[in-house]
């Protein structure tokens, strides 16, 4: 697990570039924002957060699937990535942020990446 990168993920780069594409700016992983969103877009008042479908269990995807081995360690781990998640967006949402999760199996379908990205950006 120590190789696992949690920032510049590949996912997380295709977004930057599909938003830096469409014209919003944004910062990257401000740490005085809770969980140090991955885009943080000031102007809008806007973050996203880029999870991964393994590490952040997302629900129905064939990404997101335990492993057959040391099943009660990943349960532990990916509901504790879920718990921490879930506290994060209710802080964000309470300082009046917009929080826009993207999960990793998105990145491959821009038109509808496209649609959500400017759905969250108030006009």
């Amino acid at each position: 697990m120590a190789g696992v990168r949690s920032k510049h993920t590949t996912p997380e780069l295709a977004v930057r570039k599909l938003a830096h594409k469409l014209g919003y700016r944004f910062r990257l992983h401000r740490r005085d924002l809770p969980g140090s969103p991955d885009l943080v877009f000031p102007k809008h008042r806007v973050v996203v957060q880029v999870n991964g479908c393994f590490w952040h269990g997302h629900d129905g995807c064939r990404h997101a699937a335990t492993p057959s081995s040391n099943v009660e360690f990943w349960r532990k781990k990916i509901d504790a990535n879920r718990a921490r998640d879930a506290r994060t967006t209710t802080e964000l949402t309470g300082m009046g942020w917009t929080v826009l999760i993207v999960w990793g199996c998105e990145i491959r379908d821009e038109v509808a990446l496209v649609s959500r990205l400017r759905a969250a950006m108030p006009s």
